[in-house]
């Protein structure tokens, strides 16, 4: 009873410091984009990585534990990276003078490679510690296990479901204001 209480205390502790990640992540985010829907499009990302999560897991037979909570800790940092990648690409096209359709397509195909070899970089790196290799490793599996499945759903997802939730989202929105032209400089300073 003493460990089932301590393992109560360890997801207590683990959940709470996920909310405040998050909020913090979100105030972060906020004030970075000047606007509060853009973040909640990011934010939009942690459930797609979370049905990953659990469907590798279950697919697995691995049990949430302290360490799967740990990997998907690791797992929202990565996901919700990838998105701001793609948001802060389509919202610079936008400020470009792009419409939203294009910005989105034009931001999807650029930043689809720098997308893909985050994935495929991690899940490569943690495909060993997923296999179960080396001393140890099983106790380490959960977290591998965890990052990987919900990092490939998340991705795939990511490139589908967040233009369409941030073309639904910025319909009401103004067009971000253009990028200034860096100031010129003078002859005499070059």
């Amino acid at each position: 009873s003493g460990q089932e209480e301590e393992l109560q205390r360890s997801f207590r502790s683990l959940t709470l410091t996920a909310v405040l990640a998050i909020f913090l992540v979100y105030l972060v985010m906020a004030s970075q984009f000047e606007s509060f829907l853009h973040p909640f499009v990011i934010i939009f990302t942690l459930p797609l990585g979370a049905i990953g999560a659990i469907g590798a897991l279950a697919v697995t037979g691995q049990t949430v534990n302290v360490v799967a909570v740990i990997g998907a800790v690791i797992l929202a940092g990565i996901v919700v990276n990838n998105a701001i990648v793609l948001v802060d690409a389509v919202n610079q096209r936008r400020a470009a003078g792009a419409s939203t359709a294009d910005a989105l397509i034009d931001a999807g195909l650029a930043r689809l490679r720098p997308i893909l070899m985050t994935t495929g970089t991690t899940v490569v790196g943690l495909l060993p510690m997923a296999l179960g290799l080396g001393e140890g490793a099983e106790l380490r599996a959960p977290l591998a296990v965890t990052v990987i499945g919900g990092l490939v759903v998340a991705t795939l997802l990511t490139l589908l479901v967040i233009p369409v939730v941030y073309s639904l989202v910025t319909r009401s929105l103004p067009v971000p204001d253009p990028v200034p032209d860096p100031v010129p400089v003078p002859e005499a300073q070059r």
